[in-house]
């Protein structure tokens, strides 16, 4: 069996084990967010997948509902900040995000439907970022050096953590980030993502 049979079958069996051990927020969650702000509970997001090829990444709903309208069409002084901090934003300082939204990323709860994505094959437990398209091709004119990362990067599957979201998450910048998903690519093993999996959830408490 070769490695990409192996991490696949690794790939089914955390993501199967994970959707029923947190069973219960499957209904507490959707919930919780329809009383906050109302349907839908779910957001969709269109990211690069392995191949350059286009997916609907899955999340809990943690921004107001009209939250794409604002940034790019409301408030240019938010996506002026937005693209500064290389297409991030502190969530204190993010309006668009509900109050139990900023509860659901400090905990990475939000993004416990991903493992749906990692079901479907469009995305693995263990990889790279998975990027916005505009994002990918804004932040390599801005950072020239990390052009010759992004065929790696788009080599593999995109995955729900990696080896920069264990290493100090938003706070480090994208070109870093870029060459370390590279660098993941470049020598990928399953030794590697069993690491990245059990180093993760510390990675994820580290704010607390």
């Amino acid at each position: 069996m070769n490695y990409e049979q192996k991490k696949r079958i690794l790939d089914l069996f955390v993501a199967g084990m994970l959707i029923i051990a947190f069973a219960p927020f499957w209904i507490i969650i959707p919930l919780l967010i329809f009383f906050d702000s109302g349907w839908p509970v779910i957001f969709t997001h269109k990211r690069v997948g392995k191949g350059g090829i286009d997916f609907k990444l899955f999340k809990f709903r943690s921004m107001v509902l009209n939250a794409d309208e604002i940034l790019h069409k409301k408030n240019h002084q938010l996506l002026k900040q937005f693209k500064k901090g290389d297409w991030k934003i502190a969530a204190k300082d993010d309006p668009r995000i509900t109050p139990l939204g900023r509860f659901l990323r400090a905990f990475t709860i939000d993004e416990f439907p991903q493992l749906f994505n990692v079901i479907r094959g469009e995305m693995s437990m263990v990889g790279p970022r998975a990027y916005v398209r505009k994002e990918l091709e804004e932040q390599s004119r801005k950072y020239k050096e990390t052009k010759q990362y992004i065929p790696l990067i788009l080599s593999v599957k995109p995955g729900i953590t990696g080896p920069w979201q264990t290493s100090g998450r938003n706070e480090i910048p994208f070109a870093k980030r870029a060459a370390m998903d590279a660098d993941y690519a470049r020598n990928r093993s399953l030794r590697q993502d069993i690491r990245i999996l059990l180093r993760t959830p510390a990675a994820m408490l580290s704010k607390w």
